[in-house]
Formats: structure tokens, sequence, C-alpha cells
């Protein structure tokens, strides 16, 4: 239940309760249960461990009142802006675009972070709570309890925490499944396997590690630690993120034990969040190998379930140009399972990744609307298509145009892949 405390400009409000279920709307959505302090500069969110979680300016330099930072569990710090809205969704499919600090391949996007009002609410937000606690007398016993957990969460502690998290699955989930924008990126990650079939030569995010399979010994390590690492704000989590580029790779068997495992170890179920979500990687080949019962089960097993698969290109020159040891006939075959999955399972989409870059061959483009165009009969609502520009922190007028065009020209709903990690 919510409990709240004002005096001399302070509010702290404990247990405060946002949106149950994700959603699509322009106006910022909070979500799960959390902890709020406001003062007249600043707004700060902590889960329900006491860490620290989202910030927001309340001044006048604040770039806008209706964008915020979010703290991820790995510690980034994320921006969220609203780019005008329309221009923002039709690009992403969100209304608010994640501004990131490290470098990506956005096309689009500010530099907040550059903003003084950001980079200091980044960098002090810790010393604002040690002030806070200072200057308040007489605090009520639990909002005086949750502000002694919050300062305990310092800056390096935090830190440490993500640290665990990936020594857990023996390293940083370096690029999120772009469907993971649908959960704004909440989502734990369990690593059923490690490394990819294919060592691409484009790839700046896949590890040098030969594909392998872990074992359900480590499979239950893993979500056992996870669950004692989230704590009390498991409860804010209804995704799991099969690990780690390409899961569907590990096969029927092994898919299947590590989400019934999740399910029953982090009870999804019993959270704040309504439903459950499945996401993971695959590849061409594990694709075309994958048993249709693993379909069947998925379909029943989660809410909804996302399989993000690197296509690529439709173009020979182009696929031997990135290094990707695959045929076009190949490509085809998986793009038409993609559309024959996506027609019969109610409760799955399988979405598929292709590079963007000015250098590529010439008839990278015209491959890529024989797929989309002219391969798809009528508009789909599902089976989405993202478009991964190669170039990285270089924004190009010229490649937005191109994708623009794209996107008007395809059957399939089309948007942009920021490479974003957790």
């Amino acid at each position: 239940m919510k409990k709240n405390y004002t005096a001399n400009n302070l509010s702290i409000t404990l247990d405060m309760a946002g949106s149950f279920v994700y959603t699509k709307i322009s106006y910022p959505v909070r979500y799960g249960v959390f902890n709020e302090i406001r003062t007249p500069d600043q707004l700060l969110h902590f889960n329900l461990n006491g860490e620290i979680i989202r910030a927001v300016g309340r001044t006048r330099q604040w770039i806008h009142p209706n964008e915020w930072l979010k703290r991820t569990p790995g510690n980034d710090w994320v921006y969220y802006s609203n780019g005008g809205y329309t221009g923002v969704f039709e690009a992403m499919g969100e209304y608010y675009l994640p501004n990131l600090q490290y470098p990506t391949n956005a096309l689009i996007g500010g530099k907040p972070f550059r903003e003084t009002c950001v980079s200091d609410l980044v960098e002090d937000w810790y010393q604002r709570l040690m002030a806070l606690q200072t200057s308040t007398k007489n605090l009520p016993e639990p909002m005086a309890r949750f502000l002694a957990q919050a300062l305990q969460n310092t800056p390096d502690r935090l830190q440490e925490k993500a640290k665990k998290l990936f020594s857990i699955s023996g390293g940083r989930v370096t690029v999120m499944p772009p469907d993971a924008r649908h959960v704004d990126y909440d989502i734990i990650p369990l690593f059923i396997s490690l490394g990819c079939l294919y060592k691409c030569r484009f790839c700046r995010v896949k590890t040098e590690h030969p594909f392998a399979l872990n074992t359900e010994d480590e499979i239950v390590g893993q979500l056992t630690r996870l669950k004692a690492l989230y704590g009390r704000d498991l409860a804010n989590y209804n995704s799991l993120f099969l690990g780690e580029h390409d899961a569907l790779a590990a096969g029927r068997n092994l898919i299947v034990f590590a989400v019934e495992k999740a399910l029953e170890i982090l009870a999804f179920d019993q959270g704040n969040m309504k439903g459950s979500n499945l996401f993971l990687f695959g590849s061409v080949d594990s694709l075309l190998d994958t048993d249709p019962d693993l379909f069947n089960r998925l379909n029943t097993l989660v809410s909804k379930t996302y399989i993000n698969i690197g296509l690529e290109s439709a173009d020979q020159a182009t696929l031997d140009h990135l290094g990707k040891p695959i045929t076009v006939a190949q490509v085809i075959q998986a793009f038409d399972t993609m559309q024959k999955i996506n027609d019969q399972y109610q409760n799955i989409e399988i979405t598929a990744n292709f590079v963007m870059d000015e250098t590529l061959p010439k008839d990278h483009v015209p491959a890529f609307l024989r797929l989309v165009r002219e391969r798809v009969s009528h508009t789909k609502p599902k089976g989405a298509i993202y478009l991964s520009p190669l170039s990285i922190n270089h924004p190009s007028r010229e490649m937005m145009f191109t994708f623009n065009r794209l996107k008007c020209l395809s059957r399939l709903p089309t948007f942009l892949y920021i490479i974003q990690r957790l």
C-alpha cells in the first residue's frame, strides 16, 4: 500500500504503483512498483531493493519535462527523449528514443549527456541524496528506513552488482534483441549457449567464443543466482532473454527446459507485471533446423515469444562482403519460414535484421525490396523488419532518407535497430 510523507519541499512516496502492462503511449509510463523522492530540483525513483532506476530534473534547465534518465541493471544511464513523438515512433516503433552514453549505430537522437543538467544529475544524484538525509529530521520510520537503504546502494556498490550480473552468465549482454523495446528493455538474461554459429566479418558485438551449450545444471545455477541478485525487485520483471547470440541453435529440449525452469524459479506469474515474455536471437541455419514442436511449446508456455533472426541481406555479393557464410537461397527460405510461423502462431513473432550502409553492393536494396514487398502479398502487422546501420556514431541524412523510403515500400513493419547492451 502506498505511503507518503511531505514536508519542507520534500516528498517521499513508497510503493508507488505504475502500469502493470507494457504499453505504447505518447506520455511517460512507469512500470511496476517503485519508491519516489521528489524535491523542487529533481525526481528520483528507486526499485524495491532501494537502487536508483530513474531520475528527472525539475528545474528550467532540464531539456524537456517529459524526458528522463533510466539506469539499467548493467549500470548504464540511458536518456529517453521524445524527439517530436511522430518521427521517433515512425522510426523506432516507440514514442521515446533511448540515447546512450556509449558508441552505437543510431541515426537519430541528440547529445543529451553533453547537457550540464543531465550530466550533473548522473554524476551527483548520490551526493544530493546524502544532502537530503542530512537536512531532513524526524522522518517517519518507513521513510527513514527506505532512505537509509537507498544510501547503502552507492555508485560503487551498483557497479559491483552489475559485475555480479555479468559474472552469472559469463559475460555482459553486448546486444539486446530489438524486440526488447516492447518491454522497455526490462529483461532478465539467462545464457543457455555461448558464442554464435557464425563469425561474420561485419559484426561488432558478437564474441570470439566458439558456439557451445550450457548444461541443465549450469542453467539452473544461473537462475538461482539471478533470483538472489534481483531480490525483491524481481517482482517487477516478467521477461526473459535467452542468450547468447544464437540461443535458437540450442535446440528444442534445452530451450524448453530453460523456459520452464525460469518460469518456475523466477515466478513471473507471482510478480507485479502481467503476462510473460521471451526474447532470443537466432541464425538462418538455426531457424531452418528448428524442430517445429518448439514453436508449439513456446506458443503455450509464455504469453509472447520474440525470435530475432539476422538475415542481413538477400544479395549474395553483400553477404560475401559482410563475411556471412550463408547463401541467398537460405535467406529466402528463412524469410518464407518466418512468414509461415508468424501466420500460424498467435503468441510467436519472428523478426529479422537487415544491414544498412552507403558502401554496400548496389543490389542490396533491390534484393531487400524483392523480399519485403514482392514476396509478401499484403501488408502484415507481424514480423517486424529491423534495419541496422553499420556505421557507429555517424548519423546521416541520406541514410535516414533511405530508411524512410524502404519503410514506406515494405509490406512488413519496418524500424531502425539501435544496438543497445544490457
